[in-house]
């Protein structure tokens, strides 16, 4: 090809813009971040905004709340049980007299927290499994994603509820025998055994969809790029073509809260959660049902609390689904 020389070039052929022709270019769009438009594309969508402030609500509520109260959520009154909403027990007492609204923002602080350590722990386990497997491919790729398929293939509900058995009593032991636990005041016997059951069991869907990323991104030119500069397997991994994911990471592991929380409130339920004198709203509600027709308030309230905080995670990740899309972009 020719080169041109630029010294060879007569001026005359081009003229200076106007000050009206420069001030008639309009700019369509501001330059941004990824990440900038997402966070002005979230903040767009009104309802997973309110969403967010509701969690902030409620998660504030669940910590101050038992802190200024004058009732411990154990603390057993007499004279005042069963009592319905009043000015002193907004939300009534239960068959103890025990204040039901201490109790629901135990159980709330108690459902927020299993929420977010088992998101944690499933989003760890899984993205290092799924990027491992999406990245070596081959035979690699095939033998662990058919450990994934034997794991799905278990009923999860039933291996949730025999693994929760086989875990609760020797958990709750540690519990009882560790000073150092037994001082943290948040956790109580059980919370453990639930931490372990959901990371075990609830990677799987979270390995999947990290695979899918990295099988998309590992033929990029960067990849290659840092292949040839003898950059490690680990540091291609973690370094590169995980924070390329982290998109769909981030709206993968909002879904896993809200499963996180009804799986705990399911085994409290059944007696299997918590274990007495710490509350969450799963035993509030198994608590309550006896007396549902005498006492509807007792489930009322519990079981409200528990739908908003799901319902709320879930607004919260389709926000993030959207805004971290960029095909959604407008």
């Amino acid at each position: 090809m020719e080169k041109i020389n630029i010294e060879n070039i007569d001026e005359s052929l081009f003229e200076k813009a106007t000050l009206e022709e420069k001030a008639s270019i309009e700019v369509q769009r501001e330059s941004v971040t990824y990440w900038q438009d997402a966070t002005r594309r979230f903040k767009q969508n009104k309802i997973a905004l309110v969403s967010m402030i509701m969690i902030a609500v409620v998660s504030l509520a669940a910590i101050f709340v038992p802190v200024v109260s004058e009732y411990g959520y154990a603390q057993i009154n007499r004279g005042v049980e069963n009592q319905t909403p009043t000015f002193e027990h907004p939300f009534g007492t239960d068959t103890l007299g025990r204040d039901i609204l201490v109790r629901c923002m135990i159980g709330a602080r108690i459902s927020i927290l299993i929420g977010l350590v088992s998101a944690t722990l499933v989003v760890l386990i899984g993205i290092s499994y799924g990027a491992v497997s999406g990245y070596f491919g081959g035979m690699v790729d095939i033998a662990m994603m058919r450990v994934v398929d034997v794991i799905n293939a278990i009923p999860t509900l039933l291996v949730v509820v025999l693994l929760s058995v086989v875990l609760k009593s020797p958990m709750d032991k540690l519990f009882l025998q560790s000073e150092s636990l037994r001082s943290i005041g948040l956790l109580g016997p059980g919370l453990f055994s639930i931490f372990i059951v959901i990371s075990l069991l609830y990677w799987t869907n979270m390995a999947r969809m990290t695979r899918g990323q990295i099988l998309s991104l590992k033929g990029q030119e960067f990849v290659t790029a840092a292949r040839a500069l003898g950059t490690s397997h680990a540091r291609i991994i973690f370094k590169h073509l995980i924070p390329n994911a982290m998109g769909a990471i981030i709206v993968s592991a909002m879904v896993q809260i809200p499963n996180a929380i009804f799986v705990e409130a399911f085994l409290s339920f059944l007696g299997l959660g918590v274990s007495a004198p710490m509350v969450s709203l799963g035993s509030l509600t198994s608590n309550a049902v006896n007396g549902v027709y005498s006492y509807p308030y007792q489930l009322l309230f519990p079981a409200a609390l528990i739908s908003l905080i799901i319902l709320c995670f879930n607004l919260v990740g389709d926000g993030l689904r959207d805004a971290l899309d960029p095909r959604m972009k407008r």
